[in-house]
């Protein structure tokens, strides 16, 4: 594999779009155990409320990042920002500059997607929390912007995902125009371009990720078991 495997344990799927998709924090925690054992010592999860419904609040995130680390305590844990979940800007990032009090529940990274408005404030919010940022880039016009920004400090790494319908081809393109930034890049799909994308970020010998966040399928198209039955896949290429 790359340098990093990483386990998305959730992302914004719907409770109940699959089985085993981990929703509360015990069950993050169980999940995230099952792929520690794999060998898995980064995770990506998307905390939740009561209702399940996606949350940046601090006490939501502190709860699950804290459960998570309880099982996983030798792992990095990260969250996501998505400005989906709290749309305003300010708010947004009023909120992550918040979780500079989470103590044990202060999640080690959190993802920061260049194409959503406030982004660069988002950024620069975990970095004063003492968080570090993974830049989500998902199309060339958020690669020139970074391109044409720079890379703010705090980041760990950039996320180049590749969206379903478009292929390695698209990797390519994206990784080339981010080169020049000289900073870690995790490759990774979604749905129908997930194991595509990662069999070629392996090739390329870069960081990648799987779980339920990017696909419900293993190889064969058939529905996947759980995370750790996608991280066993990726882990026997």
């Amino acid at each position: 594999m790359g340098l990093v495997l990483q386990a998305c344990l959730n992302g914004a799927r719907e409770p109940g779009s699959h089985p085993a998709l981990p929703i509360t924090p015990d069950e993050l925690a169980a999940a995230a155990a099952d792929c520690a054992e794999l060998g898995v010592a980064s995770f990506h999860l998307h905390p939740r409320d009561v209702l399940g419904r996606e949350s940046l609040a601090g006490a939501e995130v502190a709860t699950a990042v804290a459960v998570v680390r309880a099982a996983v305590p030798h792992a990095e844990i990260g969250v996501t920002t998505g400005a989906w979940i709290v749309p305003d800007p300010a708010r947004r990032a009023g909120l992550v500059r918040a979780w500079a009090g989470l103590a044990a529940g202060r999640p080690d990274f959190a993802s920061v997607n260049v194409h959503e408005d406030g982004w660069p404030d988002t950024a620069a919010a975990l970095a004063g929390a003492g968080v570090g940022v993974e830049l989500g880039v998902f199309h060339e016009r958020a690669a020139r912007a970074l391109l044409d920004r720079g890379v703010p400090g705090g980041v760990v790494r950039v996320l180049v995902e590749v969206r379903p319908g478009e292929g390695v081809a698209q990797a390519d393109l994206l990784l080339d125009l981010l080169a020049p930034l000289a900073v870690p890049v995790l490759l990774h799909g979604e749905d129908g371009s997930a194991w595509p994308v990662l069999d070629h970020a392996v090739a390329r010998g870069l960081d990648t990720r799987v779980g339920l966040e990017d696909t419900l399928l293993d190889r064969s198209g058939a529905p996947a078991a759980d995370n750790a039955a996608l991280v066993a896949a990726a882990s026997a290429r």
